[in-house]
């Protein structure tokens, strides 16, 4: 499972992994304050800022020249993270705020602790579980209307793109894909429509000047379904072998998609 759906609302599960650490730190940091009347909620949350302000600092530095404006740099929605930059930030953060505030130690060591410990444990188990997953085994129509199985592309490292005509994100997300699919031809890049037709699927990419290969129709959106993935875009990452290796879910800017084939490679 990539996301998780709560109404008209979608998750995905490493931003629903970050809030609940964040919640379970703010109760465990309360409970060990109590009795000394100190709740440290809003020193675990100006911490909680600071880790994702200094993770996308580090991203920005890191992959500085994949940037084409300094808005780019603010947007991150790209979900464009370094992590452990971050979790020094916060640690170093926490540490000014024990010695400049004695009676707060003992919840905010806890509540850093608890948030920490939950956060790491998560994402192993979820870094785990995605390892697991392999190829669907899935025959799709390419945009000819001839019957194609996913597995017939094994062989190289697979990106595969989750997308939609009228998803914004996907629209704003395709250029990016279609440069890297003509740049690297190391990886096999997958743009599977979902829900549409082709001859819809066609006119969107006419209108565009857009003329990626490898478009695959999945009129009923099975692949999402079958991957977990309840929103638009999602794009997955495969090895040469078939197994999953990773996912974004969301819009993919240069940057992001880069450190992607980087670990994908």
């Amino acid at each position: 499972m990539l996301t998780l759906t709560l109404g008209p609302l979608t998750f995905g599960v490493p931003h629903l992994v970050a809030l609940a650490s964040l919640l379970l730190a703010t109760l465990g940091g309360w409970w060990v304050g109590r009795r000394r009347g100190r709740n440290p909620e809003g020193q675990l949350f100006r911490l909680f800022i600071l880790a994702l302000i200094v993770a996308r600092l580090a991203f920005a530095a890191v992959y500085f020249e994949t940037f084409s404006s300094p808005w780019q740099l603010l947007d991150i929605r790209d979900g464009g993270f370094i992590a452990w930059p971050g979790i020094v930030a916060a640690l170093l953060g926490g540490a000014l705020m024990m010695w400049r505030d004695p009676p707060v130690r003992a919840p905010l060591a806890a509540g850093l602790a608890v948030g920490l410990l939950c956060w790491l444990v998560a994402s192993f188990v979820w870094y785990s579980l995605e390892q697991g997953t392999r190829l669907p085994d899935l025959v799709l129509r390419d945009s000819r209307g001839e019957p194609v199985s996913l597995a017939d592309y094994q062989g190289k490292p697979m990106v595969i793109n989750l997308w939609a005509t009228w998803c914004p994100p996907c629209r704003r997300e395709m250029p990016v894909l279609a440069d890297a699919q003509a740049e690297h031809d190391e990886f096999v890049f997958l743009f599977v429509n979902q829900g549409e037709g082709a001859g819809e699927v066609q006119r969107y990419l006419e209108s565009q000047a857009l003329s990626p290969g490898n478009v695959l129709i999945d009129g009923g959106g099975r692949l999402g379904q079958q991957v977990g993935s309840g929103a638009l875009p999602t794009t997955l990452f495969y090895d040469a072998e078939g197994r999953q290796v990773g996912s974004h879910l969301g819009e993919l800017s240069r940057a992001s998609l880069s450190r992607a084939l980087e670990a994908l490679q």
